[in-house]
């Protein structure tokens, strides 16, 4: 099953994917997508490393996450943009190619037995990007975004702190 979390920066997506996984799991996994890129970044991985107790069980994953051993657990891969990222970068900005990897990634995970809650950012809502390598990113979010989106059995918009449900999953 797929939970997707969208919303803006600091709208409140991590804490709640933490919080949902932590309702569904007494020992969650939480994958971290991004690479360390300078100091700053740095220092927000170590922010929300800290924001998690001792029960999480804690990966990296730049690619390739449904081969870490996650089947049959409940997972919060964070985040969507900077796994993008990575896919972006070694694909030389190929908005084509980074989609068919990512979306191959997905239904991967679509394959395993398990929960993931997915969470991603929303770029279209804000500024339009001033570059062209910018503007062809946004595009490419906006593509995974609604992938995931339709992947997913819950999808929730994140502002202010709070939840808004675009989709919810049905009872069994």
């Amino acid at each position: 099953m797929i939970i997707y979390i969208s919303g803006g920066v600091r709208s409140g997506k991590s804490a709640f994917a933490q919080q949902t996984a932590l309702g569904l799991s007494d020992h969650p996994v939480y994958v971290a997508t991004a690479k360390i890129w300078d100091e700053d970044f740095r220092k927000r991985v170590e922010r929300h490393q800290l924001e998690r107790g001792s029960e999480w069980i804690n990966f990296e994953g730049y690619q390739n996450i449904a081969d870490l051993p996650i089947k049959d657990r409940v997972v919060v891969i964070d985040c969507v943009t900077l796994w993008l990222t990575n896919f972006f970068m070694d694909f030389n900005n190929s908005i084509d190619d980074s989609l068919v990897a990512f979306k191959n990634e997905i239904d991967q995970l679509d394959k395993l037995q398990g929960t993931f809650i997915i969470i991603s950012n929303e770029l279209g809502m804000g500024l339009h990007a001033d570059t062209e390598v910018g503007r062809k990113f946004a595009d490419l979010q906006g593509w995974a975004n609604q992938y995931v989106a339709s992947k997913a059995e819950e999808a929730i918009f994140m502002v202010s702190g709070l939840p808004l449900y675009l989709k919810r999953r049905q009872p069994c």
